[in-house]
C-alpha cells in the first residue's frame, strides 16, 4: 500500500467533491453473459461462487481505481486486493463471511476458498480489512436493481459486488451483476472498463 500524492493526483478535486457527498457510494447493475464460463466451470467441477469471485477480482485488480481506499483519512492505493464473500449454511440459513487471499490461478484460488470455507465455523472472524473486495451472492432471484445496508462511514471505499439468479435468453445465459463503489475513486468509465474486462474473461475462459 502507498499513499497517493494529492498534489499531483489528477483525481484530487473529484475525490474531494464526492467525498463531501451525503452518500458517496453508488451502485450499478448490468448483465454479463456467463454461457462459456459456466460450461467450463462445470467441466472442472468448480464451485461457481468461488470461480466467479476469482474472475471479478482478477479483472478489478487490473483497474487501479478499484484498488484505491482511504487509509487513516488519506487516499491510498493497494498493489493487490483480496476477497471476502458471504457463504450460506443451508441448514441454519445463516451466512458466514469468508476471507480468502487472492491467488495467481483460478485453480489455486478455488482450492484455497474451498478449504477456508470448510474449516471456518464462526460466522464472523475479524473486522473487515481495507484491502478486500466484498462479495454477496443473491442467487435466488434475477434482479435489475439492488441496494445495501449503509454503515454511515462516508470513507468506506470497499467495492461491493453482487450477482443474482442467471437466466437464458436468445441462446445466451445472463447473470445480473451489481457493482457498488465510492465515487471519490471510481467513475462510470471505470465500471465500464470492468464490465468489458469481465465479459472478455468470461468469454475466453477455457
Amino acid at each position: 500500500m502507498k499513499y497517493i500524492d494529492v498534489s499531483t493526483w489528477k483525481r484530487a478535486m473529484h475525490c474531494e467533491v464526492f467525498r463531501n457527498s451525503i452518500v458517496p457510494q453508488y451502485c450499478v447493475t448490468f448483465d454479463v453473459d456467463i454461457k462459456n464460463f459456466l460450461s467450463e466451470i462445470k467441466k472442472r467441477r468448480f464451485s461457481f461462487t468461488f470461480s466467479f469471485v476469482y474472475a471479478v477480482t482478477k479483472c478489478a485488480n487490473e483497474i487501479e481505481e478499484f484498488r484505491c481506499r482511504f487509509v487513516e483519512g488519506k487516499p491510498a492505493i493497494f498493489e493487490t486486493i483480496n476477497t471476502s464473500f458471504t457463504y450460506l449454511d443451508e441448514t441454519t440459513e445463516l451466512f458466514k463471511v469468508v476471507n480468502v487471499p487472492m491467488q495467481e490461478t483460478i485453480e489455486d484460488y478455488v482450492a484455497l476458498a474451498k478449504k477456508t470455507e470448510k474449516n471456518q465455523t464462526d460466522y464472523f472472524i475479524s473486522p473487515m480489512a481495507n484491502d478486500i473486495y466484498q462479495f454477496s451472492p443473491f442467487p435466488w432471484v434475477s434482479y435489475t436493481h439492488i441496494s445495501h445496508t449503509e454503515s454511515g462511514k462516508k470513507d468506506n471505499a470497499t467495492p461491493l459486488f453482487d450477482w443474482g439468479k442467471f437466466y437464458e435468453k436468445d441462446g445466451k445465459i445472463y447473470l445480473p451483476f451489481s457493482v457498488q463503489v465510492h465515487h471519490s475513486f471510481v467513475d462510470g468509465v471505470h465500471i465500464g472498463k470492468l464490465a468489458e474486462k469481465l465479459q472478455c474473461y468470461l468469454d475466453s475462459f477455457e
